[in-house]
């Protein structure tokens, strides 16, 4: 739980690392889904698998404020010993989270209605995806509802916890793919189906987790979870993000369609580039939610001390992650390529670009690390507002540098967005430390 006790490098690393393994088990999921079907020796239910995911993971993306608010006013009520709004926080989460999902599943129709129209398929695919979507979809009350779980966690610097939940989740998800797709024949069904009971799993899992919480009287006080002000204010934060995450969304869709203007080959070769940039936000992740725990519980507190020293102590090793991962990229960024694609172009190409993406951990340090400490201190209005000027500065510097650059203009006014969000945010933050205390 978060508490007064010195903000060390230990501290730190105890929050961040289990992130950092927590997230590198997520790629090996898709891999075994697509793996396992692949089994079938037919291209349409991995494709149908694929874009299945992708549509869910899209719908679940809406609700990703739920984290992240839930982890800056759970740090803070922990932070200041106030255990009985940490329970009604937790409740207050995962009410919103199970209205969500249970708002998706009845919305279903229209919603996988529409997410063809946008990216149509062919009719063996569709009706595969409809199978898979129809199946999961009806674990979105129990994902969303993880949102909750998994920000609360955080905030209680238990991040341990979410690693647990990841591996039981992954874990078990692998074991029902080969089940029931090789070993009973249920072949794409199967798949949604073990995700499914996975799902539930992790969220039985995960309340487990915070059974503590449950022990106060206050995570059932309707008076109290239902509360006008705290709710609005709960809204007001969560608004902010979504808004701000809109806005980033925005950047990286509006990045992937102007590259492929360039060609087949050059849009092929800035998606592979694209994984080094996952890499780094789930190495960056780690130390940004360590920040959001331990800026959040100082806040909480009305300790500037601690603030500032949870501020630091966060960014610098995120600062170290993101030159040890340049370092990385720069030396084993040509293997890497050569791993993902065996088409000689496409890795000429991809190479061509690679000093970028050495450059982004080094560059979009900052903006991982502020971001983790105004979400921690739930200063989201100046996230929202920052967050525009960010892509108000990437269009300008894409409308001046592309038409005359390329895709090295596409990639240098990306790369800018994420400076901007830096300095932005670092021009705020002296203010927001002078409010603390």
């Amino acid at each position: 739980m978060t508490d007064a006790r010195a903000v060390t490098h230990r501290r730190v690393l105890a929050v961040a690392l289990p992130i950092v393994l927590s997230n590198a088990t997520v790629p090996i999921l898709g891999a075994v889904d697509t793996g396992v079907v692949g089994q079938l020796g037919e291209a349409a239910p991995i494709g149908a698998v694929g874009i299945g995911a992708i549509v869910l993971a899209a719908l679940y993306w809406i609700f990703g404020f739920l984290r992240m608010g839930t982890t800056g006013f759970a740090a803070q009520a922990l932070g200041r010993g106030d255990m009985e709004e940490g329970a009604a926080i937790l409740t207050r989460g995962l009410v919103i989270g199970m209205a969500g999902g249970l708002a998706i599943v009845m919305a279903q129709v229209p919603l996988f209605w529409g997410a063809f129209r946008v990216s149509p398929a062919s009719a063996e695919v569709e009706a595969l995806a409809r199978s898979y979507m129809g199946i999961r979809v009806w674990s979105a009350p129990a994902l969303i509802s993880l949102y909750a779980i998994t920000g609360w966690l955080i905030a209680a610097e238990r991040t341990r916890g979410v690693f647990a939940i990841q591996i039981l989740m992954n874990g078990l998800n692998v074991a029902l793919d080969l089940w029931f797709v090789l070993g009973l024949g249920w072949g794409v069904p199967g798949v949604a189906a073990a995700t499914f009971i996975a799902e539930w799993s992790g969220l039985a899992f995960g309340l487990w987790l915070c059974r503590d919480a449950f022990a106060t009287p206050a995570w059932r006080d309707r008076a109290r979870i239902l509360d006008p002000a705290r709710l609005r204010r709960f809204a007001q934060v969560n608004g902010d993000i979504l808004l701000r995450s809109l806005m980033l969304q925005a950047i990286f869709v509006s990045f992937l369609l102007t590259g492929a203007r360039f060609g087949d080959v050059t849009l092929a070769a800035n998606q592979i580039l694209l994984q080094f940039l996952e890499i780094t936000a789930y190495a960056m992740d780690g130390f940004a939610f360590a920040a959001e725990a331990i800026v959040g519980g100082a806040l909480g507190r009305g300790r500037r001390d601690l603030f500032r020293r949870g501020a630091v102590v966060s960014s610098v090793w995120g600062a170290l992650t993101g030159g040890a991962l340049a370092v990385l990229f720069l030396l084993a960024g040509g293997w890497v390529i050569d791993v993902m694609t065996t088409a000689p172009p496409v890795r000429s190409e991809a190479r061509g670009f690679l000093p970028y993406m050495v450059a982004a951990p080094i560059l979009g340090c900052a903006a991982w690390m502020l971001d983790g400490i105004f979400i921690g201190a739930t200063r989201t209005a100046d996230m929202r507002n920052m967050m525009a000027l960010s892509f108000a500065v990437y269009v300008a510097a894409a409308l001046a540098l592309v038409p005359t650059l390329g895709n090295h203009g596409l990639w240098l006014a990306f790369l800018t967005s994420f400076v901007a969000r830096g300095v932005t945010l670092g021009w705020r933050y002296p203010a927001l430390e002078r409010s603390v205390g």
